[in-house]
C-alpha cells in the first residue's frame, strides 16, 4: 500500500496544468516572422516554442541554469548486478564535492549551479560541506527479496524532491536538469521500464556500468525474477512500482519533477534512470509531460523504450551512459541557443527583408 505517498502526491499532481497552448501558438507565429526560411531552424524551433509555452512572458529573461544530482544506494547490488562495488556511490559523491567528475566540468563550462543531494547513500557524510544532506535511509532493501522501500521511506523521498524543486523555484532557477548516482540503479530502472511499458527484461536490461556477457545475462534474469516477485497484477499503480522496485534517488527525482512542473519550470531529464523517474511522474500527472525535455539518449536499451513511452525526442545522441546529469547539462547550450534565436533575431518587417512570395514552395534568404 502507498497511501502515505499518495497523500503527498495527489494534490500536487492535480495542480499541474499543461504549458500554455496560447503561448505555444504565439511562439510558432513569431518564429515564422523571423528572417529565415520557414522551419529552417528545425528542432530548435520546436524547443523554443516549448520553452516559451512554459516560461510565457519571462522567456525574454536570462535562463538561470541548475543541475541536481540525487545519490543513493541499492540493495540489489548484493546480487552482483553491477561491475562496480556499492562503495563507488559514496566515492563518487565525494568526487562531485571536490569538483573532479564529468558533471563538475560541464556544469562549470555551461554556468549551471550544481547541487548534490544525498538521499540514500550507504555512508556517513557527517557535516561535509557542499552536500545537501537529505538521507532517508542507507540504501534500499534488496528488491529481489522484498520491496525496495517502505511507503514511509517512499513518501519521505518524494517529499525531498518536491521540497528541493520548491527551493529551486524560490532561488529563481528556471532551467533545471536532473541526474543521479547510484550503483545498481540501472537494474531498478529496467524493472520500472518493464512494469510501466510491458517490455520484457531482455528488451529493457542493458549492461549498466559495463558488465560482461555472463553478468548481463544474469542481470536480465534477475530483473525477470524481480517482476515475478512483485507484480502479480497486470496493472500495478505507479507508486507501487516505485516502492517495490525503485530507488530513493529515483523517488526523489520523481518528486522533483512533479514539484518543478507544478511551478512551471523546464526540466531536462538525463539518461535511463532519470527518465524512469520522469515516466513515473507522468504516469502520476500526465500534464507534467509538456515541461520535460530529454537531454540525450543513453546507450541503455531501456532508455529508448521510455523515450518512446513518453513521446520524447532527445536533443542529443552521443552514445553516452554515464549519468550524473551529464547529458542533460550538455543539452543546455542548445536550449539556450534556441531561446536566444527566438528572442533576438530580427523579423522580416524590422529588418526590411522581403518575405517569400506566396506562391513559392520554399523560401531562400
Amino acid at each position: 500500500m502507498t497511501q502515505c505517498s499518495l497523500d503527498i502526491i495527489a494534490p500536487i499532481a492535480a495542480a499541474i496544468v499543461p504549458p500554455s497552448e496560447a503561448w505555444h501558438q504565439r511562439a510558432r507565429a513569431h518564429l515564422d516572422t523571423l528572417t529565415k526560411p520557414l522551419g529552417s531552424l528545425g528542432r530548435l524551433e520546436d524547443l523554443a516554442a516549448q520553452m516559451v509555452a512554459v516560461l510565457e512572458d519571462t522567456s525574454t529573461q536570462p535562463l538561470a541554469k541548475a543541475v541536481y544530482i540525487f545519490a543513493a544506494d541499492h540493495g540489489i547490488t548484493a546480487e552482483g548486478v553491477s561491475a562496480y562495488p556499492r562503495e563507488v556511490t559514496h566515492q563518487m559523491v565525494l568526487n562531485f564535492l571536490t569538483q573532479g567528475a564529468a558533471i563538475n566540468v560541464l556544469a562549470r563550462l555551461h554556468s549551471a549551479a550544481l547541487h548534490v543531494v544525498d538521499v540514500g547513500v550507504d555512508a556517513d557524510f557527517a557535516a561535509i560541506p557542499g552536500l545537501l544532506h537529505r538521507k532517508v535511509t542507507r540504501g534500499t532493501a534488496n528488491m529481489l527479496r522484498t520491496s525496495a522501500m517502505t511507503d514511509a521511506e517512499l513518501a519521505q523521498a518524494l517529499h525531498i524532491g518536491i521540497d528541493l524543486a520548491r527551493s529551486a523555484t524560490a532561488a529563481g532557477e528556471t532551467l533545471l536538469a536532473i541526474g543521479e548516482m547510484g550503483i545498481g540503479n540501472t537494474t531498478a530502472a529496467s524493472a520500472i521500464t518493464c512494469a510501466l511499458t510491458g517490455a520484457s527484461p531482455q528488451q529493457a536490461t542493458g549492461r549498466g556500468t559495463g558488465v560482461d556477457a555472463a553478468a548481463h545475462q544474469r542481470k536480465t534474469a534477475i530483473v525477470g525474477q524481480i517482476l515475478a516477485h512483485h507484480f502479480n497484477s497486470p496493472s500495478p499503480t505507479p507508486l507501487d512500482i516505485l516502492r517495490c522496485v525503485g530507488g530513493l534517488e529515483i523517488a526523489a527525482m520523481t518528486g522533483f519533477i512533479l514539484g518543478a512542473t507544478q511551478s512551471r519550470r523546464i526540466v531536462i531529464i538525463d539518461g535511463f534512470i532519470a527518465t524512469a523517474a520522469a515516466a513515473i511522474a507522468v504516469a502520476l500527472a500526465p500534464a507534467a509531460q509538456g515541461y520535460l525535455i530529454a537531454g540525450h539518449r543513453s546507450q541503455e536499451p531501456g532508455h529508448q523504450l521510455l523515450l518512446d513511452h513518453l513521446h520524447l525526442t532527445p536533443v542529443l545522441t552521443l552514445d553516452m551512459r554515464l549519468g550524473e546529469g551529464t547529458g542533460a547539462v550538455l543539452a543546455m547550450p542548445i536550449l539556450a541557443s534556441a531561446l536566444a534565436l527566438y528572442t533576438q533575431m530580427a523579423t522580416f518587417a524590422s529588418a526590411g527583408v522581403s518575405e517569400a512570395k506566396p506562391e513559392a514552395s520554399e523560401a531562400t534568404v
